[in-house]
């Protein structure tokens, strides 16, 4: 029958050893007392910064979805006004309602005539309609 070793003694009885040396935390008796650090400050100070990144990060995404959809609208919009001509890339048309409140699209300024202007408009390289 095999001695026991008291408790207070760290024996590892699978590698037949003392390991007490070997221990993350204290094994003897006289040892300093093991506390966990408080980690709530940390944990506080880092969800806040982390909220402000995606908060951030949220805004830039919102504004650039924002100019998207105001983008896809305005071509939208003057892709399905009547226009007789083919528009030329880099040019400013102006858009109008007409007496049956329908769109279309002009290369008259508003200054040279009465209509009812929307917007004005200039036709990039990608073929989008950008506001002017």
């Amino acid at each position: 029958m095999k001695k026991k070793k008291p408790d207070q003694v760290v024996y590892n009885e699978k590698e037949g050893r003392y390991d007490a040396a070997l221990k993350p935390y204290a094994t003897d008796t006289g040892a300093p007392v093991i506390t966990t650090p408080d980690t709530v400050a940390w944990k506080n100070s880092n969800i806040y910064k982390v909220n402000k990144q995606v908060k951030a990060k949220y805004d830039e995404l919102k504004a650039q979805y924002d100019d998207l959809i105001a983008t896809y609208e305005y071509n939208n919009l003057v892709y399905n006004a009547k226009f007789n001509f083919e528009p030329v890339v880099g040019e400013i048309y102006h858009l109008y309602k007409n007496r049956e409140e329908r769109p279309f699209l002009s290369i008259i300024s508003p200054t040279e005539c009465n209509f009812d202007h929307l917007g004005s408009f200039r036709l990039n390289t990608d073929k989008m309609w950008e506001a002017v």
